[in-house]
């Protein structure tokens, strides 16, 4: 009778188990029959009511599982020492074998008690973890930064750790709990904590999923996720929409050409969720160090660092374009761009002279081709030293510069960080200045750590150092005596180095080999890089690696106000947050091909998620030799990079816009002057990007959050809220199918008006065509183009004006000298607003300065005119200069010369 019992609860065991492999497991291997001994060497067999609690804590779909063993492969026996569940799954599956059971034993929270702007509590574990160097308590800080804004810190309660330091914009104010959109709440044993939105109760976090751990080197956190939108997590070579199907995210910056798997130049730990109906949040990990990133189908998301603290913002939105204002309070606000650099950038690696140089740049003039700044590549370095030109094949780059400089362009050269260390005595100034001073990082015995970039054994700049932002003025500011350059390009700061750690090696520590390293390129955090235990001013090369770029381009965006005493133009190719604040970024060493081109587009849409308007890819790829159908369509879609620079490796194929045939040069020649036509109305968006967080370049899910082609799309993208792109990024395609958000659209070119309800519509796009379409209710301000902006922003201006259904639209201007630090903080500029209503279109200035003075608005178009007008006036004066297409409902107005700086109206009789 005993055994039929024993027997029966077996089935019930049984049944259980069967229940998971009805969901795809293939668990009946772990189901422990009366008799059997314990798979467990050394064990007793287990009672059949440890198997039913085993069974009932194991209990949970291939989805929920979470790691055991993301720190190493771990055997069944080792699993189930660290009390977690071991159950084989499907060949096709790539959920974790090992994996945490429910309720697993973690943190104890203690009693919160009040602060200042929150409140806190104390987490002790009762038993340590399996990690080394496990911390037993934690202090937990919960802050409510705004109403939209919480922040939550866990860091080691009794040591002090490496911490990232930004500038905080969030206002400071305290705030009544009444008032915040969002609600928190914990579960005591083990630690977790659940994060909901107020006005629907939905959970935007739950990490009470699985266990947190904290040891010295190895950090983690779990989260469910409130929808599988889900974008950012840069820098990587996927879709704006992140792939949840047990994906892994490494960032740490990397010298390494964009492709599927690999980390890249930047490392952004911030992802916004766009939760499915119209709102949206996100959450931002303050971290430097190497952070893997797990994300499953859940939808559920890891966090594991290995180093630092874990510092969370959550921001609350509600939309998506909210969510980024409030990510840029905590960063800092992006820096306004030189009017000259939203024009076209040329450069090459290849070009070996001033004489080169020029004459590509009089080839650009002479084929009628848009330019604006004229760059060289480490070709002009001496040796390939920075701070030097090389005497023979660019002994007169100052009078090349000067000569451009007369002609309206601009010039821009290559700054790599690293400092050649070979030179003879006496003939490198700075690098024995930088030793005098003390500037550069040392390896872990105190010595000049010395790896190897392009001039040989390199020694390379401690950025964190004051004394170090000091010297690279001095430099910066000495070479420019001597080079009058406009900006400066900062590549190879990841930083990059030809050998792993330093040609001496790295010694033995944790630091260079640590209980758990992401998944990196090479295996190994120093690969191509510096030694992990190199020391900075502020902490290890294992603690502020991902921040090099930042604190280079800090230095560098710095020492250029001091040297030309303008707006400063900085290109960086590695990144972290707040790099926008001081430097543009390009996407780096991109392939060409029809692939690359397709992947550029999420590539620059996320550096605007990140805080980086700034950005464009290199147009018709840098490496491998591009083609002529390959070259102009990337020249339309650049057109459309916020930052538009055709750059090429040396030993491809030349592809400025004049090496190809007539029909491809005039496509190209299109988009360059379509460009320099909307740069008054491009240049407005970066004023909005830099006053007030607003996206330059963006994606459509921000304007059109309830729609749900818009969530996804990432083939198309908007300047602003209302110029939608939709690019050819397919070879041999003469048609483009364009998905239209639901509204009233109008082609730019043409002003055809579209109606919507949100479908795709195929369009056609011969070679010489790009489609672009102006949204209802929208004003854009342009200008007669040119052959360089300081030509270009003389012209008259005129206005594209998309009337809605009601006969109304808005738009706006700011406008100042395109060069002036801080004019707006200064109230140095002009700010107009136009608006169209009653038939008459009108402007308001709000703020004038003499930027505006003798400019004059020479026409507009006006889309969506119902019927042909009588007649048009301006200012009380009629105009004869008009016409007007009844079959696309166009009205042209031309011939006016109303003066930009003062009101003006111009008025139609239908």
């Amino acid at each position: 009778m005993a055994l039929c019992v024993k027997l029966g609860v077996a089935v019930l065991v049984a049944s259980a188990f069967y229940t998971f492999f009805d969901l795809g497991l293939n668990l009946d291997s772990k189901l422990v029959r009366i008799g059997e001994s314990s798979p467990r060497d050394g064990l007793e067999p287990p009672r059949v009511s440890d198997v039913r609690v085993q069974a009932s804590r194991c209990l949970m779909s291939p989805e929920r599982r979470f790691d055991c063993a993301r720190d190493r492969a771990l055997t069944r026996r080792q699993c189930e020492e660290r009390g977690c569940c071991y159950f084989p799954l499907n060949a096709s599956s790539n959920a974790p074998l090992c994996f945490y059971p429910h309720s697993y034993p973690g943190y104890k929270m203690g009693d919160l008690t009040p602060t200042a702007r929150g409140q806190a509590a104390t987490l002790t574990r009762a038993s340590p973890s399996y990690l080394p160097q496990d911390v037993a308590t934690l202090h937990l800080e919960e802050s409510q930064e705004s109403a939209g804004c919480l922040r939550l810190i866990l860091k080691d309660r009794w040591s002090d750790r490496y911490e990232v330091e930004l500038p905080a914009r969030v206002p400071q104010g305290k705030i009544s709990r009444q008032d915040a959109s969002y609600a928190i709440e914990y579960q005591s044993n083990p630690f977790g904590f659940i994060v909901r939105r107020v006005s629907n109760g939905r959970v935007i976090m739950n990490s009470t999923v699985a266990p947190l751990l904290f040891a010295d080197q190895y950090l983690q956190l779990s989260t469910t996720l409130a929808s599988s939108l889900v974008s950012g997590l840069g820098e990587h070579y996927t879709s704006l929409r992140l792939d949840l199907n047990w994906t892994s995210l490494t960032l740490w910056n990397r010298d390494m050409a964009p492709h599927a798997g690999a980390n890249l130049y930047g490392s952004h730990p911030f992802y916004v969720v766009q939760e499915g109906d119209g709102l949206a949040h996100g959450v931002f990990l303050i971290n430097s160090n190497a952070i893997e990133v797990i994300l499953q189908p859940l939808p559920a998301l890891t966090w594991v660092t290995t180093g630092g603290i874990l510092d969370l913002y959550v921001f609350m939105g509600p939309d998506a374009q909210t969510v980024i204002r409030q990510y840029l309070q905590v960063i800092g606000y992006p820096a306004m761009p030189p009017y000259w650099s939203l024009g076209f950038h040329l450069c090459r690696w290849g070009y070996n002279s001033t004489n080169v140089t020029r004459q590509v740049a009089q080839q650009m003039h002479d084929a009628n081709f848009p330019m604006d700044v004229q760059w060289n590549d480490l070709d002009y370095a001496n040796k390939g030293r920075v701070f030097t030109n090389d005497p023979v094949r660019f002994g007169d780059l100052k009078e090349t510069v000067e000569e451009f400089h007369q002609r309206g362009l601009k010039y821009v050269l290559i700054l790599d960080p690293g400092i050649s260390t070979t030179s003879p005595p006496g003939t490198y100034h700075p690098f024995e200045d930088g030793i005098k001073r003390d500037v550069f990082i040392k390896n872990a015995s105190g010595q000049l750590l010395i790896g190897k970039v392009w001039p040989g054994a390199t020694a390379f700049p401690d950025f964190t150092n004051l004394e170090t932002r000091q010297w690279w003025e001095d430099c910066i500011v000495d070479f420019y005596s001597k080079v009058p350059v406009d900006g400066l390009w900062i590549d190879m700061n990841e930083p990059a180095s030809f050998v792993s750690g330093s040609l001496d090696g790295c010694p033995e520590t944790e630091l260079e080999k640590p209980p758990y390293t992401p998944r990196v390129v090479g295996g190994s955090l120093s690969s191509f890089t510096l030694c992990m235990s190199a020391r900075q001013n502020a902490s290890t090369h294992y603690n502020l690696h991902n921040m090099y770029g930042l604190t280079e381009a800090f230095a560098t965006h710095s020492a250029l106000v001091k040297a030309r005493g303008k707006r400063p133009f900085v290109l960086s190719r590695s990144s972290f947050p707040s790099i926008g604040r001081f430097s543009g970024v390009w996407t780096g060493d991109v392939r060409s091909n029809w692939e690359q081109l397709a992947y550029s587009i999420p590539s620059v849409l996320k550096l605007s998620l990140f805080g980086v308007p700034l950005a464009g890819a290199d147009v018709c790829g840098f490496g491998g030799d591009t083609a002529e159908e390959l070259c102009v369509r990337w020249m339309q879609l650049g057109a459309f990079y916020p930052f538009m620079r055709n750059h090429n490796d040396q030993p491809y194929a030349p592809q400025e816009p004049f090496v190809f045939g007539q029909k491809a040069q005039a496509a190209m020649r299109s988009a360059l002057n379509l460009r320099y036509s909307l740069l008054p109305f491009l240049y407005t968006l970066f004023h909005h990007a830099h006053t007030s967080g607003d996206t330059v370049a963006r994606p459509l899910f921000m304007e059109f959050p309830t729609d749900p082609h818009s969530q996804t799309i990432d083939r198309q993208f908007l300047w602003g809220s209302c110029l939608l792109l939709s690019p050819v990024l397919e070879e041999g395609a003469t048609e483009v199918a364009a998905y239209l958000p639901p509204g009233t659209w109008y082609n730019l070119r043409t002003g055809r008006l579209a109606y919507s309800t949100g479908e795709y519509r195929l369009l056609p796009a011969p070679l010489d065509t790009i489609n672009i379409h102006l949204r209802e209710g929208y004003i854009v301000p342009q200008q007669e183009p040119a052959l360089t902006t300081t030509v270009s922003r003389r012209k008259p201006f005129f206005l594209t004006v998309a009337l809605s259904a009601k006969g109304s639209a808005q738009g706006d201007l700011f406008w100042d000298d395109g060069d002036d630090i801080d004019s707006f903080e200064k109230g140095n500029y002009s700010y107009v607003v136009f608006s169209a209503r009653q038939s008459q279109v009108v402007s308001e200035p709000i703020r004038l300065n003499e930027a505006l003075d003798g400019l004059a608005l020479g026409g507009l178009r006006v889309f969506g005119v119902p019927s042909p007008p009588r007649y048009v006036v301006a200012n009380g004066f009629r105009v004869r200069d008009f016409t007007y297409d009844p079959d696309t409902k166009l009205l042209k107005v031309g011939s006016l010369t109303l003066p930009m700086s003062k009101m003006f109206a111009v008025q139609w009789a239908l």
